[in-house]
């Protein structure tokens, strides 16, 4: 692919110039940038509370930023930044990519956004499976995916099990197919606003201040057991269970191998411009599994790209500098 032949569909009006997957403080860079470069961007982003930095609590060393602050409200002023660039948000799943042709595809369950670059900046929130019957059921009982799977669990029982702000993003697809939906979390207690979401699906039982310790089944789902703080064990008998923990694995599941990974499930990339093996196709931020994880550093990640995208897409041999009009 040459330059010449993505700047030929410039003036396509479905096509985006960046299509940023990941709205966290490395997306949320490199979308104010290209912005302001008047690259056409769009930024999608699963749930704005979910990353690193959305759960962050204290936040009191980022340049320019007085602190203590917690990471959501430094997201919000990096989301609303870009914004006031007219960089684009959409809060939905990326299902999926593309990247076989010069105009790169990019899917979620409801829509496909075509562009000429794509960063991918997920972060590491993801997980390997590590509880006990949890690997051997995945797909057999075991989701990852509620928008994806809820369909195929019309009138049975399941569990959301783990984060309950990324639950609550989800809870209204799986109660529209579910029959109960057991609502397992580590949460000791609820807001008022998480309350009344709760309230408005009669078919949730709720157990606060709960984990989920065993997938029970051989061959298909059979129920999961939980335990209370208090050590109180419990089986729910279920036939799926839909997971939102935490860990620090990449989350490249969605590309199913479209960019090269590294053994230990990296993006790699060229740290000089943040170019993945794919040509029009970038990575930055902690889905690249670097030494040190600060929200700097992806920011700065964010930046790099930016600045890559549009030497690459202006057909410039040298970036520009950003630090004037």
């Amino acid at each position: 692919m040459v330059c010449s032949e993505v700047r030929k569909d410039k003036d396509d009006q479905n096509i985006f110039d960046v299509i940023i997957i990941g709205g966290g403080p490395a997306g949320c860079s490199a979308a104010l940038y290209t912005a302001r470069f008047k690259l056409k961007t769009i930024v999608i982003d699963k749930n704005p509370n979910a990353g690193a930095l959305g759960l962050t609590s204290r936040i009191e060393n980022y340049p320019g930023v007085p602190g203590p602050i917690s990471g959501l409200e430094l997201l919000n002023i990096m989301r609303e930044q870009a914004q006031g660039f007219g960089a684009k948000f959409v809060h939905e799943q990326v299902m999926g990519v593309d990247f076989s042709k010069d105009i790169k595809e990019v899917y979620t369950p409801d829509n496909t956004y075509s562009g000429k670059t794509v960063i991918i900046a997920t972060g590491s929130m993801g997980r390997k499976a590590s509880l006990k019957g949890e690997e051997s059921l995945i797909g057999k009982g075991i989701s990852y995916c509620a928008t994806c799977d809820a369909f195929f669990y019309k009138e049975k029982d399941v569990a959301m099990v783990g984060n309950l702000k990324e639950i609550l993003e989800e809870l209204d697809v799986v109660t529209r197919f579910a029959r109960k939906v057991y609502l397992v979390t580590s949460a000791k207690s609820l807001t008022p606003e998480e309350e009344k979401i709760i309230k408005e699906h009669p078919n949730v039982e709720l157990s606060l201040d709960s984990r989920m310790i065993e997938a029970l089944g051989d061959f298909t789902m059979e129920g999961i057991k939980i335990v209370n703080s208090a050590g109180e064990k419990r089986d729910l008998n279920v036939s799926g269970a839909f997971m939102f923990l935490h860990g620090n694995q990449p989350i490249v599941d969605f590309l199913y191998e479209a960019v090269e990974i590294s053994d230990n499930g990296c993006i790699k990339v060229n740290r000089d411009d943040m170019s993945t093996s794919v040509k029009g196709v970038y990575a930055i931020g902690d889905v690249n599994c670097r030494l040190f994880r600060q929200v700097v550093l992806a920011t700065g990640e964010g930046c790099r790209a930016a600045l890559s995208i549009d030497r690459f897409i202006n057909e410039r041999k040298q970036a520009r500098f950003q630090w004037s009009k």
